[in-house]
């Protein structure tokens, strides 16, 4: 099950969620541990290394801690109930996640080893700033930097000792004295910059219209969770776009073949039985599926299972044909009966009266019954 990343926030359709943590106790005595079996989920749907929250329950428990991240287990000594951590990981993610100035957990952690800082950086709204060091767990993560911030600060300090040397050449005496002096003060008014660069509205337009990343990683569903009249629901919702649009019919109908062969077994004696409630619900339109049941398409599925699909489909096709064939007859039916209609007008008479005619008859027919009179 999962919940809200922002627990504050009780909106079932707030995007960013979180499996619910999952503690087991292990062990006796003073060999009692909590392992904490889904740790690696909740830590990769909060964007930050399994190791900083479960160093942060060890922090506020005044517990040891033990990480083995070959056989994903992270565990606190002591035991711990899952409620008890779960409200315990709500102070984590306020401290350590949540966007100070939007509360999304769009964010990044920045570690300046040097400085002894940690930046913290949001890609919904652009927020750059600091966090409060005086947590124990600031001390953790300044030893241990996330993998992904290690390689670009690298990286960083590469590109600007390259940019630097190109500017110096390779000059030595005082200048160069005066050279070595300086990247302290380049350094923290570069960092400035970079923060103050981040922070402008053309780069917060430019983050408010892409999609970051790990955003897909934050974002789960509770549809399975739902009913299933619920979840039928939001499936006839979701197919809408189908309505007076015979190419998204054609998908859908591919779409279909596909969720057949997924579930072969219950879906393909039903082909008939949903192919109707499609048609009747006016997802997909009559031309649409008797062009579909004329040929056999390898588009979707093998050509085997499009012929077993397209055969259990017969019934429907054939009731689709005689259905038109039936109404085309009583349309043919119904203008013939308009054209022995007669329209007679009185002058005497208040309204006009409809009256039916016998068709006339060929001058050979009037000449056998003149012929019969004599």
């Amino acid at each position: 099950m999962s919940v809200n990343v922002n627990r504050s926030v009780l909106d079932q359709f707030y995007r960013y969620k979180m499996p619910r943590l999952i503690a087991k106790v292990e062990g006796k005595g003073n060999g009692i541990k909590t392992v904490i079996v889904n740790m690696v989920d909740v830590a990769k749907a909060l964007n930050r290394p399994p190791t900083y929250p479960t160093k942060f329950f060890g922090c506020e428990l005044g517990a040891q801690t033990q990480f083995d991240a070959k056989n994903d287990r992270y565990i606190v000594n002591g035991s711990h109930e899952a409620n008890k951590l779960q409200d315990m990981l709500d102070g984590f993610i306020r401290k350590f996640v949540l966007c100070p100035e939007c509360d999304n957990p769009e964010t990044d952690l920045h570690i300046n080893p040097k400085k002894q800082t940690i930046g913290n950086s949001c890609k919904a709204c652009g927020y750059r700033g600091m966090l409060d060091t005086r947590h124990k767990l600031c001390t953790f993560i300044l030893k241990n930097p996330p993998e992904n911030e290690s390689g670009s600060v690298k990286k960083e300090k590469e590109k600007k000792n390259r940019k630097k040397d190109k500017e110096n050449g390779s000059s030595g005496g005082e200048a160069g004295n005066n050279d070595i002096d300086a990247p302290d003060a380049v350094d923290g008014d570069d960092d400035d910059e970079d923060w103050a660069e981040e922070t402008t509205e053309e780069a917060q337009r430019r983050r408010m219209e892409e999609i970051s990343e790990h955003a897909k990683g934050l974002t789960l569903s509770e549809d399975l969770e739902k009913t299933l009249e619920e979840r039928v629901n939001m499936f006839y919702n979701f197919v809408k776009f189908c309505h007076n649009d015979k190419k998204a019919q054609k998908y859908l109908l591919g779409g279909f073949e596909c969720l057949v062969k997924l579930h072969q077994s219950q879906l393909l004696p039903r082909v008939p039985v949903v192919l109707k409630d499609l048609y009747d619900s006016d997802l997909v339109e009559e031309d649409v599926i008797l062009a579909w049941a004329e040929k056999v398409s390898k588009k979707y599925v093998s050509k085997e299972l499009a012929k077993e699909i397209h055969a259990k489909a017969e019934p429907f096709v054939k009731w689709l044909k005689e259905a038109e064939e039936e109404s085309e007859g009583s349309e043919e039916e119904e203008e013939e009966d308009e054209d022995n209609v007669e329209v007679v007008y009185s002058s005497s008479a208040r309204e006009l009266k409809m009256e039916a005619t016998k068709p006339e008859k060929s001058e050979k027919e009037e000449d056998d019954i003149d012929i019969d009179a004599i």
